[in-house]
């Protein structure tokens, strides 16, 4: 999944986080269906078919990196990267369906005062998807963290659910017969923890579609390349990042000794474009300005 540079191919890390979660998740789905019809547990049903769900999420993830790999065109100009934090949306709005379906099943338990009953092979299947579902979630958020791909780190908070709602089920098996009550409550648990997992992913994926502000670190950076080459004659100020996910753009201001003419004023705003190109692989276009004019 490695570039000859020895950087992450973010696209085919996607498609394989992606390709194995469809994979992994039909097998946990089989093997948890067989032990709710085996068992009679209606919970272990309804667990095996939200593991099926997670499924869906990563097709959709699929489809998003397909879409935002597509190079820029005509009419779109600075590519398709953002289907990444369109997708996130979706994935982050199946989330949040799933966080709802778990507090109001849970809220009905608790209410009719219901407790779960599971057999012995419920334990079996439960613990494999705690620890496979988990893992795909560990798996899943490496990429993201390499990629920066927000689709993808949806998709490993999707996979966490899965794994959170058969603790919920394993802690049911175990503790049931003391506490009638356990279930619903750590579903409830549960639920709260997912609504605040689908707030961070909308809440980044709509920061990301709005435009952020360019962070000091990424500005003291440029700043420091500047500094490089011209130490008195340029003052930089007035950032803006743009993300489109597969590459950023930066825009900003600098003003310069007012003797220079338009092309020497063109060729360091060049000069400089190009060093963050090479060095911090962001596309930035430069507003030049004379030193004493306000901003």
């Amino acid at each position: 999944m490695k570039k000859a540079d020895g950087q992450i191919d973010r696209v085919r890390a996607g498609y394989w986080a992606a390709g194995i979660s469809v994979v992994v998740n039909i097998l946990l789905f089989a093997l948890k269906y067989w032990a709710g019809v085996k068992t009679g547990s209606i919970a272990i049903i309804a667990d095996a078919w939200h593991t099926l769900s997670d499924s869906i999420s990563s097709i959709v993830v699929v489809f998003a990196i397909f879409l935002s790999s597509r190079k820029a065109d005509k009419k779109h100009p600075f590519g398709h990267g953002r289907w990444e934090q369109i997708a996130a949306l979706f994935v982050g709005f199946i989330l949040g369906i799933i966080a709802w379906d778990f507090l109001s099943s849970s809220v009905k338990l608790f209410s009719e005062h219901q407790a779960v009953h599971y057999g012995k092979i419920a334990i079996y299947a439960t613990a494999i998807s705690i620890v496979v579902k988990e893992g795909l979630a560990q798996y899943a958020f490496y990429i993201a963290r390499k990629t920066k791909n927000l689709s993808i780190k949806a998709d490993a908070w999707h996979h966490r659910s899965d794994a959170l709602s058969s603790v919920v089920v394993l802690a049911g098996i175990a503790v049931a017969k003391y506490f009638w009550w356990i279930d619903s409550v750590l579903g409830i648990i549960i639920s709260l923890m997912l609504f605040y997992a689908t707030f961070e992913i909308i809440k980044e994926a709509i920061s990301k579609l709005l435009g952020e502000e360019a962070s000091d670190d990424l500005i003291n950076k440029v700043k420091e390349i500047i500094s490089k080459n011209y130490i008195h004659d340029v003052e930089a100020h007035h950032f803006h990042i743009h993300n489109y996910s597969t590459h950023q753009e930066l825009t900003f201001h600098i003003k310069l000794n007012p003797d220079y003419n338009i092309a020497e004023a063109h060729k360091i705003a060049s000069a400089i474009e190009k060093d963050i190109l090479n060095e911090m692989n962001i596309h930035a276009t430069i507003h030049v300005e004379p030193m004493d004019k306000c901003e």
